[in-house]
């Protein structure tokens, strides 16, 4: 039987397709990872949290801006020191009065709903990295609205490689957790908006 002349062209080019397709620069490769300290790309990382509201929908926002440090050495990756700091104060969401709201001062001096128009920086440092493959659990201490609470975050290896613009070398590191508002004093409106807080959080870091 004949194969029609379109599937003969197709089968001919295909390995000069292949050949000629961009590789990522970024694998989940391992063996990619040299040790020493990394700074992160603020702007290629991200926290978005996640709020239920009313019972109806879930609403999220995003901290941008991330800044900190990482220190790993991949024959002893349990070794790691995680230190990231989060700018509260430039959250922001897909409502220009909802973030008004979370930023804005008390009504009369009381105090802000939520974060209020100065807020410090958020602040995660890692107590201990226990690593299974490319998963990892982290413990640390997380500071916010002036409050340390141990919060653990399970974590994920996303990639390494060079960066192709600026040549440096960056390992990618995705993460979850939850948290509760009320444990770091923001209890406006509960729980008609819900004291579980999901973040998802990705942070690109680049070799020192």
């Amino acid at each position: 039987m004949r194969l029609p002349l379109a599937l003969l062209a197709l089968a001919a080019t295909a390995p000069l397709l292949a050949q000629s397709a961009p590789e990522v620069p970024g694998q989940m490769d391992a063996t990619r990872v040299v040790a020493g300290s990394y700074s992160a790309d603020p702007s290629h990382s991200l926290i978005a949290w996640e709020v239920n509201h009313f019972g109806f929908s879930d609403y999220i926002g995003l901290f941008g801006d991330v800044s900190g440090t990482l220190k790993l050495d991949p024959a002893n990756p349990s070794a790691a020191k995680v230190d990231v700091t989060i700018p509260v104060g430039k959250v922001t969401t897909a409502s220009a009065g909802l973030t008004d709201h979370l930023l804005r001062p008390g009504e009369d001096g009381a105090k802000p709903d939520f974060f209020g128009p100065e807020p410090a920086d958020a602040r995660f440092v890692s107590t201990s990295v226990d690593v299974s493959g490319n998963a990892a659990t982290i413990e640390g201490d997380l500071t916010l609205n002036g409050i340390t609470k141990p919060v653990t975050l399970d974590a994920e290896f996303t990639g390494a490689g060079n960066n192709p613009f600026n040549k440096k070398l960056t390992v990618g590191i995705s993460a979850t957790t939850m948290i509760k508002r009320s444990d770091f004093g923001i209890d406006t409106a509960l729980p008609l908006v819900s004291d579980a807080v999901q973040l998802e959080i990705h942070v690109a870091f680049e070799k020192d």
